[in-house]
């Protein structure tokens, strides 16, 4: 208790004395405030774009692809096949029959509104029931593509971040043209950077023929998962990879988050490097500027220990303090900040907002307090062992 006493005083007397040391650290605050706003801004990166892909995910929605195919561009089924799956057991069934959507996917050339460079847009085609397969599809304007027309509905992140693809415009891409007759939502999901149309009449103009590249369905339940899965791998007639949503998206996301979070490691690491050497710098000034004050705080029977805890509390304070400022100013600067980037996964341009999430937050704070930590200890260990004569001779 007594120990506890000492370093709470020490530490409160170090705090109140900070205005006096306010230009040194200020250096250290600053250079923490920066490594963790860029650490957070980068790794928000991967959050929003795993966001997007995963707002898609249901459990309830079922993906089957060609066996052995991880994404749909290395995917492939015939009409017979598609209509096996079809009638697999633990689909929902609408109107007219089960909700399944046979679909093919390619990309076209479409220039981008900011740049006015060509993006590799997503077109996609898919059948009636398609839309019910995406739970929080709505069409925001305009009115459905018409099937056997070369009609396409445009996402809403398509439309706002590529020119030229406002209801009535026209588009050629291949040897067709193609007009734009609707845009919808779906609630902020990779959905909604794709480009629709029916799918039937993607196949002719890209003659891919009587073929598709995957099958969604829509299940009873998300426990009918089981049961559709297993019959279909059964099938001796078929080959397939059969996926949640919820599991293919994520799987999507994974090559970009992996990159993003290797070189958000990378710069951690180097930024931190910088960062803790402030922090040195400012601790080794504090200590040297109170070697009086430690010497005669030790005469008077304040042990090393206080005194060694009570200069990395002075260093994790201000680590706090820079980080989260640093978290404030990339929550404040970066999250919500629309971007594009390429999905690995289909070659295509993706539409998502960067992150800035609380556990982002939680890590960059956690590491401005390891920095701080790093950059306090040794500063602590000198003036633990600082002989008390020779401080008080100094003052």
């Amino acid at each position: 208790m007594r120990t506890l006493n000492q370093i709470v005083a020490v530490t409160l007397m170090n705090v109140r004395e900070l205005p006096q040391r306010a230009s040194a650290s200020a250096v250290a605050v600053i250079g923490i405030a920066g490594v963790v706003l860029i650490i957070v801004a980068v790794l928000s990166v991967s959050e929003g774009f795993r966001r997007t892909l995963e707002l898609a995910g249901s459990d309830r929605v079922a993906v089957v692809l060609r066996g052995g195919a991880t994404a749909e561009m290395e995917s492939s089924f015939s009409e017979e096949e598609a209509q096996i799956i079809e009638q697999a057991p633990g689909i929902a069934r609408g109107p007219d029959g089960p909700v399944v959507s046979a679909e093919l996917f390619t990309t076209v050339d479409q220039p981008k509104r900011s740049t006015g460079t060509p993006a590799n847009a997503p077109l996609r085609g898919i059948d009636p029931a398609g839309v019910l397969t995406r739970e929080h599809f709505r069409l925001t304007a305009g009115r459905m593509f018409t099937p056997g027309r070369y009609e396409v509905i445009v996402g809403r992140a398509a439309e706002s971040s590529l020119s030229g693809l406002a209801i009535g415009r026209t588009a050629r891409w291949g040897n067709t043209e193609w007009r734009v007759v609707g845009t919808f939502s779906d609630g902020g999901s990779v959905s909604e950077s794709e480009i629709w149309t029916d799918a039937r009449v993607l196949q002719g103009a890209y003659a891919r023929g009587n073929s598709f590249q995957t099958v969604r369905a829509l299940l009873v339940a998300p426990a009918s998962f089981a049961e559709f899965r297993d019959q279909l791998i059964r099938d001796p007639r078929l080959s397939v990879n059969v996926l949640t949503e919820r599991q293919f998206y994520a799987a999507q996301s994974q090559t970009l988050a992996t990159v993003v979070r290797s070189a958000g490691s990378i710069l951690a690491l180097l930024m931190g490097v910088g960062a803790v050497f402030g922090a040195l710098n400012t601790m080794y000034s504090a200590v040297a500027a109170r070697t009086t004050e430690i010497a005669t705080l030790r005469a008077l029977g304040f042990g090393a220990c206080a005194v060694a805890v009570s200069v990395i509390g002075e260093a994790l304070l201000l680590a706090l303090i820079g980080g989260a400022l640093g978290a404030a100013g990339a929550y404040l600067a970066f999250d919500g900040f629309q971007a594009s980037t390429l999905n690995y996964a289909s070659f295509s341009q993706v539409s998502f907002a960067f992150a800035v999430t609380p556990a982002l937050i939680a890590s960059g704070i956690g590491y401005a307090l390891l920095l701080g930590f790093c950059g306090g200890l040794f500063p602590a260990v000198h003036a633990a062992r600082m002989p008390i004569i020779a401080g008080l001779r100094e003052g």
